[in-house]
């Protein structure tokens, strides 16, 4: 089975959408597929307004569906909603093929925190964009029950992951700060809602990795904070584990990545009662979220490790995979493009979340 991810977000791109995918085009082989990724490279780009570091695509329908006719797929997955995620949609309509999407970002939510356009109008284009699609897939119950309440259809669930082999406890520390350590990490602009952070007066250190629009800005606004810039494979591992509370923000992220990979690194986390926080966390003691962000923080310091440890735990990568290419799957034999035997060995031996862990998944990402 050939899949082709058509998606806006990639390198040099660093974010929990670029991550996601990365991850499901290395675990393809593990499910008897074949995955590519159409993305902006080998087009003509521009940046986003705002967010110049952003680039979009200026494509044509035609230059697309012959990138699409090269590759030859079973099945198309849409993963974004810029001109690569509109261009493969019309593509697909006119070839009347089935395809698939996915919610990563609440749009509305991020449009409405940097221009004066109505929550209800960007809902209404995203569901014109989602509506053709066999399944769309969200990541949390959540973004879910949000979703279906603005409309929208044919909703799935397909859950994120960590890598517990590169996000760990390290006996030292590379950190070389005042203690405690409170650690942000994610994109550097304004819907991430870094002054919540930021303008807390905390004991210790504050940390940020990650780069953005708003860095220049918040580096003046905030002289004593150690702004890391972008850091990627073991380096930020290592911050990871050196900090001592995760601090996230954010009021506007579907899940956060970041959640898992700062878990796994045995750091409590420090959050707003949100979806995201709320729905990673449920119940799991590895959060303390409250409305009041300084007193999060500061009661995150008596989360013991072993409950983080134990939460990222659950959360694999390969059973993230199983969830995703099983919705693949079940498409691609509705619309006849894939016998309904085809690969039913490879799920069921993965379903379980352990299969590409042991055949080396981890390995064959990029740091």
């Amino acid at each position: 089975m050939r899949v082709l991810v058509a998606t806006d977000a990639w390198r040099p791109q660093i974010n929990g959408v670029v991550r996601s995918l990365e991850r499901m085009i290395a675990a393809a082989p593990d499910f008897g597929v074949t995955a590519q990724a159409l993305t902006p490279e080998g087009f003509h780009q521009i940046g986003l307004p705002s967010y110049p570091d952003i680039r979009l695509a200026l494509a044509t329908r035609r230059a697309l569906a012959a990138r699409v006719a090269e590759f030859g797929p079973d099945h198309i997955h849409i993963a974004t909603e810029g001109p690569i995620g509109w261009l493969t949609r019309a593509v697909c309509l006119a070839q009347k093929r089935p395809f698939t999407t996915s919610y990563h970002t609440r749009f509305p939510q991020y449009i409405a925190a940097r221009w004066p356009i109505p929550e209800s109008w960007s809902y209404r284009l995203l569901r014109r964009f989602h509506d053709p699609a066999a399944a769309v897939m969200v990541s949390t119950a959540t973004v879910e029950d949000e979703l279906r309440q603005h409309g929208f259809q044919n909703l799935v669930r397909w859950g994120r992951g960590v890598d517990l082999g590169l996000f760990h406890p390290r006996p030292q520390s590379v950190l070389d700060l005042p203690r405690p350590i409170f650690l942000s990490v994610g994109r550097v602009a304004v819907e991430k809602n870094l002054d919540a952070f930021l303008s807390l007066r905390l004991p210790g250190s504050k940390v940020v990795v990650g780069d953005g629009p708003a860095r220049s800005d918040l580096q003046r606004a905030y002289p004593d904070v150690h702004f890391l810039g972008v850091k990627e494979g073991e380096e930020l591992a290592a911050i990871y584990a050196s900090s001592d509370v995760f601090i996230f923000p954010s009021l506007t992220d579907t899940f956060g990545i970041v959640l898992l990979e700062a878990a796994a690194s045995g750091l409590p986390v420090a959050a707003f009662p949100v979806q995201g926080p709320r729905d990673v966390f449920a119940g799991s003691g590895a959060a303390v979220l409250d409305e009041d962000l300084r007193s999060a923080a500061m009661q995150a310091l008596r989360v013991p490790h072993e409950t983080c440890l134990e939460l990222a735990g659950r959360h694999s990568w390969a059973s993230s995979a199983a969830q995703f290419y099983g919705h693949i799957r079940r498409v691609a034999q509705q619309a006849g493009y894939l016998p309904r035997e085809a690969g039913a060995a490879s799920f069921t031996t993965f379903a379980s979340g352990r299969g590409a862990e042991r055949q080396g998944l981890s390995r064959r990402l990029p740091a």
